[in-house]
């Protein structure tokens, strides 16, 4: 038993409380909580004000190669950014992504993330193949992101994606190859065999395997059926869904049905579901995820970076959905700032303020996280995991704000202490093991680079 004592903390129901002492067992759970007490002297002391860390929904941890590097004239939307992405795809290789991996998973932890929904869909060879006994066994690209995040004791629920299709009706394209399988069994067999292989080598508390369909672009209208029938009923399930117009407009001429209505038609929206982007939805689509109890995990600085609009979300968590929030592909990795862009979309859209209070708007950047990520949440309670991010109250940012309303203020740079487990795992945007992500990152973006351009 460990115990973790903090200046200042943010309790369920009080708000934020002095002198918050937390036990923690040998799981990194908390068993109990005492306010307005002191500290102990064995106890990790976190200075400034302690909210529950961040669960990260939806990433792609690839695309981080490409920051700051896809904003040239005429790269005007989603599509020309996609062939970009697809060219950092087609380097990897499981070696390779042990470097660039651990770096942005170090990046989200120092940065209040310490758990992570990793979308993956980078299977096999790039012609296709899978991986064999010489190159790392069937799920060596796989394994190398679960080593990645044990490394940068990040904890990790690996995605396993099944991308079946190249768009409605169309078969992959040569840069598509190493992503699908031959068909929704195969997918299925090779998920299971997974689950299996991380299991056996791999704590739960670290990293687990859970499914994810591409979009419906990628996985065509008979296969969904047989996802809803096959994947078991407790296994969190991921999708991609109406993140373009376009997207839309090819499935409902295809089935007569937008996305989310052919989701429903095979039985698909449940609360196990993670809707992900949900930019561009009806009325009719909103009222179905939120009779479904579903999740819509939005990327708001994504959205905002590709130009994909602003999604309703005020709206579905007033019919019923959560909401849950991801960094998607990093071209910003803050959950300070993808809570203020949740709340400031709505403004944006509606002339009006306060849609999500501050309360909301970490219950979606903590709780909601953890869920899709089919993991208990973290925070000050017993029960959950003693994963926290402390930030800075006296910043040049947040200086004078309510400490109740620091996720309108603060963003990572102010993340003075993390913690994972009731260890400390950064301080001041340094990892506590793997040390500088900056530093982590120049690395790997310069072999990513040399890799792309022998490719």
């Amino acid at each position: 038993m460990s115990a973790v004592w903090c200046e200042a903390a943010w309790l369920p129901g009080r708000g934020v409380v002095d002198s918050v002492r937390a036990e923690v067992d040998g799981a990194g759970i908390v068993t109990s909580v005492r306010a307005g007490v002191p500290a102990a002297a064995a106890d990790l002391h976190v200075a400034g004000v302690s909210f529950p860390a961040a669960a990260n929904a939806h990433s792609h941890a690839f695309h981080r190669v490409l920051r700051g590097r896809t904003h040239n004239m005429g790269v005007g939307s989603f599509w020309p950014w996609r062939e970009q992405m697809y060219k950092a795809a087609g380097a990897l290789t499981p070696e390779l992504y042990e470097e660039p991996a651990p770096a942005v998973f170090a990046e989200m932890v120092v940065t209040g993330w310490p758990s992570v929904a990793e979308f993956h869909y980078v299977h096999h060879l790039p012609d296709g193949t899978p991986y064999g006994s010489s190159t790392g066994g069937e799920h060596a690209m796989e394994l190398a992101l679960a080593r990645a995040a044990v490394s940068a004791r990040i904890r990790l629920t690996l995605l396993d994606t099944c991308y079946l299709a190249g768009g409605i009706g169309q078969p992959l394209s040569g840069e598509q190859a190493r992503f699908g399988d031959p068909g929704v069994a195969a997918w299925l067999d090779r998920l299971q065999s997974l689950r299996t292989a991380v299991a056996a080598e791999f704590s739960p508390d670290q990293v687990t395997v859970a499914a994810a369909l591409h979009s419906v672009r990628a996985v065509p209208a008979e296969a969904l059926p047989v996802g809803a029938r096959e994947l078991p009923g407790d296994l969190p399930l991921h999708i991609h869904l109406s993140e373009q117009p376009a997207e839309n407009e090819a499935c409902v001429l295809a089935t007569g049905l937008t996305p989310t209505g052919l989701l429903q038609r095979h039985g698909l929206v449940t609360p196990r579901l993670s809707a992900v982007h949900a930019t561009h939805l009806t009325e009719a689509d909103v009222a179905i995820l939120g009779a479904g109890h579903a999740t819509v995990v939005m990327c708001p600085t994504t959205e905002a970076d590709l130009a994909d609009g602003i999604g309703p979300a005020a709206a579905l968590k007033d019919a019923g959905a959560r909401v849950a929030l991801g960094t998607d592909q990093h071209a910003v990795v803050d959950p300070w700032l993808e809570m203020r862009a949740l709340e400031h979309g709505e403004r944006l859209g509606s002339g009006q303020r306060g849609w999500f209070p501050p309360e909301a708007l970490h219950q979606a950047a903590s709780e909601a996280g953890s869920l899709c990520q089919g993991r208990r949440p973290p925070g000050l309670q017993p029960g959950r995991y003693c994963d926290l991010m402390a930030v800075d109250p006296a910043s040049v940012r947040t200086v004078g704000s309510r400490r109740d309303q620091l996720a309108l203020t603060a963003t990572a740079g102010d993340v003075a202490t993390v913690v994972v487990g009731g260890r400390l795992a950064a301080r001041k945007g340094i990892h506590a093991t793997l040390g500088d992500p900056a530093r982590l990152l120049a690395a790997a973006i310069a072999k990513m680079d040399a890799a792309a351009e022998g490719a």
